[in-house]
């Protein structure tokens, strides 16, 4: 008689969106599975059991929309050898405190005792208030990464990658945002069941390895909107005329502070000096040119207002995480199929 499926136990909640879900429960369910059938037509079973488990095991509907109904309650599924939470379906500063005392609990039980603990995308916030992620490194969705460092200072925020494993025994696996779900969910086989048996779901379902991290696809922009109403003028000024020679010092003029006064209020206002700013707006300028044109990238320079090609190169590599031809031709490709 074989050994019975291992449980990964798929943690649910009113924020939790389906499509998540119910991919990781699917992928899961494919280990040892799909790749017989498919390539020497034997029925096999499942290696890994996916349960989806909610604090009451009662069905409901999601943030989304759609219908959930999980096959436990918390209390009541035998122990997993892995939990996976996927992404909570929240505002980046809507609070969380108190709002899954059940679900904190559940998970700071399983830890205690040596459970591996996953989580994809904003399903880490669930994980920090859990208090799991104290001194650990962490990642999430790009555009949640600097709430978590903010709400949760104990914890290394890795802002750029897509999978980021910690934690004693290396039991602690997050993956960033959309669908790095994958990664998560193929590195979770290839830890429970084996490298190869990853290798094959990659293959039968086309998945794609985020190797280059988050990076390439975050909006640059991520400054908050000054509640200082001077520096909000300016930040309006400055979208209109990012790419004139001196853009910082037609905002001090703008402003009427002084140079010292300015940069000062600039940076408590929006978190961002102000050439920060400025080269944030000129390269999401310069990312939507490269999707959209096929202007030499040497233009693209000059039209966001960098003068040395080679400056603007180096800067664009460092902030977004590939070459500017790179970043062309992955997304302009893109923009030509779906448009």
């Amino acid at each position: 008689m074989s050994e019975p499926a291992a449980t990964i136990a798929l943690l649910a909640v009113p924020e939790t969106t389906a499509s998540t879900l119910y991919g990781m429960f699917d992928l899961f369910g494919a280990a040892g599975r799909d790749w017989e059938l498919l390539v020497h037509g034997r029925h096999c079973p499942s290696l890994l059991h996916p349960c989806i488990v909610s604090r009451d095991g009662r069905g409901f509907r999601t943030a989304n929309g759609a219908w959930i109904q999980p096959d436990a309650a918390l209390d009541a599924i035998p122990e997993p050898l892995a939990i996976c939470i996927p992404d909570l379906l929240v505002a980046p500063e809507e609070p969380l405190a108190g709002r899954y005392a059940a679900e904190v609990a559940w998970l700071r039980a399983a830890r205690a005792r040596d459970v591996m603990v996953a989580a994809a995308c904003t399903g880490a916030l669930l994980l920090a208030e859990a208090g799991l992620l104290e001194g650990q490194a962490a990642t999430t969705h790009w555009a949640y990464c600097d709430v978590l460092a903010r709400r949760y200072p104990g914890v290394e925020v890795h802002a750029h990658r897509a999978l980021v494993v910690s934690g004693e025994g290396e039991r602690l696996i997050m993956a960033g945002g959309g669908t790095t779900w994958m990664d998560l969910a193929l590195f979770l086989v290839a830890r429970l069941v084996g490298v190869d048996e990853a290798m094959h779901l990659a293959r039968v379902y086309l998945i794609d390895w985020h190797g280059e991290g988050q990076q390439p696809y975050a909006a640059l922009a991520s400054a908050r909107q000054a509640e200082d109403a001077v520096i909000a003028r300016c930040q309006v000024w400055v979208a209109q005329h990012y790419d004139t020679h001196s853009p910082v010092a037609g905002m001090v003029e703008q402003s009427g502070l002084t140079d010292r006064s300015f940069k000062r209020r600039f940076r408590q206002a929006t978190g961002m000096t102000p050439m920060e700013y400025v080269h944030t707006l000129r390269l999401e300028e310069a990312k939507q040119m490269l999707e959209s044109g096929e202007a030499p990238i040497d233009e693209v320079a000059e039209q966001v207002g960098y003068a040395d090609p080679s400056f603007f190169r180096a800067l664009f590599r460092r902030r977004v995480g590939l070459t500017p031809s790179h970043y062309r031709r992955r997304f302009r490709g893109m923009r030509l199929r779906l448009e």
